[in-house]
């Protein structure tokens, strides 16, 4: 049977082929040894098993995942729930047998300690297809135990780490005997009996409350009974720890809540109340699902289970209470009616925006159930297929995806780095360039006409027109592209003018002497697609208009609003008109119909300072970015005197505030990316029609939002794609919704948004791939 590596050739020779030998027809299951017996549960009934690279050399994967019958069923589960993976190793106990006339492959679940059996169908699998498949599990198994190619390995290698244990496959039933299992377990569906951890999971050694507090008798501000599950990887399932589990919130200073959840015998778990938590509640499931992090930043996905709406939504409106007493350091009682109002709305996330034609769409999530095992992510399917729209002979997209979607050819700035990375970044409009911020050099990059990023020169040692050389800390395009206006950090009273065609600062903006420059934007979306002049500049306290046309200073005294109160204002974005939103770091929003005045309407904070904030072009939406969360608001007056009319051009009802939306990465999700969540400023898709998707990034991940499916329920209808380095920023390409351009520390890239992904293991963990700028450096120095 080994002489069958002859055959391995095709197999083994990509180094980009994720997917190693794949068996398309067959059937999984669960077997557990009752008495003289066993209990057969079919998992999946129509199967097909793989073995796959991981991103660790030297390690590979068994998975075994449904196959989907027909559209209605694939659009009715979601990847995470339809797969389980396995790292191949000796300790498997992998070996073949059979089942009446059919095939088998069977190992051990070294999770569950339980045997799982693979039944091929005779007909659809030949024995050389399965030959292969057992020899390269067997290949892969051997390169994890020594550390070597396989093809270091002989037949009698290969042998030797057969499993040739006492312990026999499940035992053979006649073809035509009924079957003992059970009905297949479908993601939506749970099983009838309790499914619970062996043993308890190896999470940190709680704190307790009293510990925390440093009280005998610390005072409890919350308390809530639920049942308690942990999402476990392995499964794709929220495993139930312990039904009617205590979850208790105490004072552990002025304004500092401590959680501690305490099962029947000891506590599960213990952390502090903040916005890291990534807090997500779902009136649906009656639950509340978190993270949490411990000392080794493992990541962890908690959930609590409400046994009904009423305790559901107690625990709801007091959590988000102290949750933003934290963040503001004033109890709740002291925020208005309306500002309550407008603060709890924004934690309720199964709730339908309504769009322009006044349509209002109910986001289907999963019913309550009291079960045992929940899955995760059950409509993703149906977000899978309104956002990735690939045609059916786009094979090239697939292998592009697979090999990393790199698309830069050439460095970034330079070589010769001295330990800078990227800063920052600048998209054309008007140009087809993207300028990107490293030290105190930019580098020129340039769209290619098979839609790809090249690049095409660096501008070297920023320097004032005196002379003076500083690092840029913030970057604007000006004038249809053809000039930026740039922001010496060690200035803040003056911004300089780099004089694009020539690639050096040829002017210098003194805006005024008391009013330090924190931040500078077009003054309007599109104008720096045309030869306007002027731009907004805002301070911490104060938002002006910046003419370089005047004489000495260059801010408009006419149209300069300055606030005694210290509004610590962070970020700022204008529509197609020039109308004004203005966040700040207590997390506030004002909305301006023209600058020089007062804010036609103030939004309440939830207390996260807002890191970016962009509008569509035409005013209805705006997108505020904080650490954890979008928060998404429609600036439609829905009623009073001034219905029709936007947040921008009237105030909204004193009784009244727009409806805001927290767009969160699920727990779960988190969990696989083993890394806190901070997004990167987000940003509508521009140039279009309308917007139809958002972008920004966490980490090593790009993810973009359907703005329409977002509008009709569905907070989670997001999809992403994970990369070998750190995203710095990221922003569409003019008039199209499709090309994204990615700046990391140390790389450059185009990034397609029909490849990005729908959360799957796939997709959120490391894949075994090198960017295809590194592997075509690698070719030309090979060829050499």
């Amino acid at each position: 049977m080994f002489m069958l590596k002859s055959l391995f050739g095709k197999i083994w020779s990509d180094q980009h082929n994720v997917e190693l030998i794949q068996i398309t027809k067959g059937a999984l299951y669960s077997v557990e040894r009752r008495g003289d017996g066993e209990s057969r549960t079919c998992l999946f009934s129509n199967a097909r098993a793989t073995i796959r690279r991981t991103s660790t050399p030297r390690n590979y994967e068994l998975v075994v995942s449904r196959a989907p019958i027909g559209e209605e069923e694939t659009d009715a589960f979601d990847a995470l729930d339809d797969e389980r993976s396995f790292l191949i190793d000796e300790a498997l106990a992998f070996r073949t047998g059979s089942r009446g006339t059919d095939p088998t492959f069977v190992w051990h679940d070294l999770q569950n300690d339980v045997l799982l059996e693979f039944v091929m169908d005779a007909r659809h699998t030949n024995s050389v297809t399965r030959s292969v498949f057992e020899v390269t599990f067997l290949q892969c198994a051997w390169e994890r135990k020594t550390g070597r190619s396989h093809e270091e390995a002989t037949d009698e290698d290969l042998e030797a780490i057969k499993y040739k244990g006492a312990e026999s496959a499940p035992a053979t039933v006649p073809a035509a005997a009924p079957s003992a299992a059970t009905a297949p377990l479908r993601a939506h569906e749970t099983p009838t009996t309790a499914v619970k951890s062996a043993s308890r999971p190896q999470v940190p050694a709680p704190e307790s409350l009293q510990t925390v507090t440093g009280t005998s008798e610390p005072t409890i501000v919350l308390t809530a009974t639920a049942d308690l599950y942990l999402y476990d990887q392995a499964s794709g399932l929220f495993m139930r720890q312990e039904k009617h589990v205590t979850a208790k919130v105490a004072e552990a200073g002025r304004f500092l809540y401590w959680m501690v959840v305490d099962g029947a015998e000891s506590p599960w778990l213990s952390q502090g109340v903040d916005s890291r938590m990534n807090m997500n509640f779902s009136l649906e499931n009656l639950s509340a699902v978190w993270n949490y992090y411990d000392d080794q930043r493992r990541v962890f996905s908690w959930l609590l289970r409400f046994s009904d709406k009423t305790a559901y939504l107690a625990f709801q409106e007091q959590f988000s209470h102290l949750l933003w007493e934290t963040l503001h350091e004033e109890k709740w009682g002291k925020a208005s009616a309306v500002e309550q109002q407008y603060i709890e709305q924004a934690y309720e996330q199964d709730v339908a925006m309504t769009d322009e034609a006044g349509e209002s769409h109910a986001h289907t999530l999963l019913s309550p159930r009291h079960t045992s095992a929940l899955s995760d992510d059950e409509d993703a399917d149906a977000v899978e297929a309104e956002l990735d729209p690939m045609d059916e002979d786009d094979d090239e997209d697939d292998e592009a995806d697979v090999e990393g979607e790199t698309q830069s050819d050439g460095p970034t700035v330079a070589p010769d780095t001295g330990g800078e990375a990227n800063s920052a970044l600048a998209v054309g409009y008007k140009s087809d360039r993207a300028f990107v911020v490293r030290g105190d050099k930019i580098g020129v990059f340039k769209h290619t006409d098979d839609d790809r990023l090249e690049f095409a020169t660096a501008i070297n040692r920023i320097s004032t027109p005196g002379g003076k050389a500083f690092e840029p800390r913030r970057v604007m395009l000006h004038d249809q592209d053809s000039s930026m206006v740039l922001m010496d950090p060690s200035n803040r009273h003056a911004l300089y003018r780099m004089d694009l065609e020539y690639g050096k600062v040829v002017e210098e903006w003194k805006v005024h002497e008391d009013v330090p420059v924190t931040n500078f934007l077009p003054s309007s979306k599109y104008a720096q697609m045309s030869a306007e002049k002027t731009f907004i500049g805002t301070s911490r306290n104060g938002i002006f208009r910046i003419d370089p046309r005047l004489a000495g200073e260059k801010l408009v005294e006419s149209q300069f609003k300055q606030y005694a109160s210290k509004n610590d204002f962070s970020a700022a974005a204008t529509d197609a008109k020039g109308r004004l939103a203005v966040a700040s770091n207590k997390g506030d929003l004002r909305l301006f119909d023209q600058i020089g005045k007062n804010a036609k309407t103030a939004l309440p904070a939830l207390g996260d300072p807002i890191l970016g904030v962009d509008v569509s072009s035409d005013g209805r939406w705006v997108i505020a970015t904080c650490r954890t969360y979008l928060l998404l608001i429609d600036t439609l007056i829905q009623d009073g005197r001034y219905q029709g009319n936007l947040g921008f051009d009237r105030s909204f009802p004193a009784d009244s505030r727009p409806l805001p939306r927290r767009l969160q990465l699920r727990p779960h999700h988190v969990a696989y990316m083993e890394s806190e969540v901070h997004f990167t400023p987000a940003h509508f898709n521009t140039g279009s029609d309308s917007e139809t998707s958002i972008v920004t990034s966490t980490g090593n991940y790009v993810v973009s939002w359907s703005f329409d499916a977002v509008k009709k329920g569905n907070p989670y209808a997001y999809v992403l794609k994970r990369y070998a380095g750190t995203v710095v920023q990221d922003d569409y390409t003019y008039g199209s919704d499709q090309s994204i351009v990615v700046a990391f520390e140390n790389d450059v890239q185009l990034a397609k948004r029909a490849q990005l992904r729908k959360p799957t293991r796939a997709s959120l963990a490391p894949g075994p791939t090198q960017p295809r700028s590194s592997a075509a450096h690698a070719r030309r120095l090979t060829q050499a």
